[in-house]
């Protein structure tokens, strides 16, 4: 039953967040590249022409009770998971890296395939969102592959709790981002937050152990071997050089810490872009310096 509130709760709730025009189109006076609609443009927005517009764009907020349900959810699960899995410097945080990234990589097939059935419907302009979420599949499936090489999936009750929360999260985030696909980025984004924090502790307290240990072979294939188109696609927030064109990211890996520094960075990557769609309905919504986390709508008065 409390399942069923939430999700009814927040299907409610999200019919009501209704993107504005925002969400839809570039703005006016905007000249960002927007990968949402049907312009195809590759070229990217110069430094001066980032800048000059950013302050033209107001960002969407979400629904109060919305994102409240999504946090709760999302800080929930996230705290039986710590429960379950603490972090002790030990060959078990590979597990629960190995249950955060199956349950991560998730909401990247469902987006896909409610674009895939709207395209199927005769909705044209779609490609570009549709590839980027491919990359972010591809980016995920590879940290799930890192932490398989470490040990992270030895345990079969390890296993069937990660798959089994990834099969219902799948139809979960299926019937969210059919109704509103800002509310279904939403939900990625605070996932995404929580993994970075990960992270970002782990390298903070065990790096000394971790500088120790070598290179698994599946991320010197992917960071450093393997063709960086999909690394790049995935990457829509990039920093620009003094030419205004974007820069792009090329790992090295000399231990495993580099390889966590690098999985901690994708899940930044995917964050930006999830804020910029949930704000702004544009993967690159506003230049990497200025995107900050949603804010939830404040009450009226």
């Amino acid at each position: 039953m409390m399942k069923l509130f939430i999700f009814s709760t927040l299907l409610a709730s999200s019919l009501a967040f209704a993107p504005s025009q925002n969400y839809l189109n570039i703005s006016p006076n905007s000249k960002a590249v927007n990968h949402v609609t049907a312009l195809n443009i590759m070229s990217p927005p110069s430094v001066e022409t980032a800048s000059s517009s950013a302050p033209s764009k107001v960002p969407e907020m979400i629904d109060k009770n919305v994102y409240n349900v999504n946090k709760f959810m999302i800080d929930t699960v996230y705290d039986i998971i710590c429960l379950v899995y603490p972090v002790k410097g030990t060959k078990r945080d590979f597990a629960r890296f190995y249950v955060l990234e199956t349950v991560a990589r998730v909401p990247y097939f469902a987006y896909l395939s409610v674009l895939h059935l709207r395209e199927t419907f005769g909705e044209r302009e779609l490609g570009d969102k549709m590839r980027t979420h491919y990359a972010e599949a591809d980016n995920e499936l590879h940290h799930l592959l890192i932490m398989e090489s470490l040990g992270g999936n030895e345990n079969v009750v390890d296993r069937v709790l990660a798959q089994t929360m990834a099969f219902f999260y799948y139809w979960y985030v299926i019937a969210v981002y059919f109704f509103s696909p800002p509310v279904a980025y939403h939900l990625s984004e605070l996932i995404e937050d929580h993994a970075f924090d990960t992270y970002s502790g782990y390298l903070e307290n065990y790096g000394d152990a971790l500088k120790k240990q070598p290179v698994p072979a599946i991320a010197q294939k992917y960071y450093v071997e393997d063709n960086p188109f999909l690394f790049d696609l995935f990457c829509t927030v990039k920093n620009t050089d003094e030419n205004g064109n974007f820069s792009n990211r090329r790992p090295q890996l000399s231990s495993l810490y580099d390889v966590f520094v690098n999985v901690r960075d994708d899940e930044k990557e995917h964050w930006k872009t999830l804020c910029n769609l949930v704000q702004y309905g544009d993967m690159q919504g506003v230049e990497n310096k200025d995107v900050v986390g949603t804010k939830a709508k404040p009450d009226e008065k």
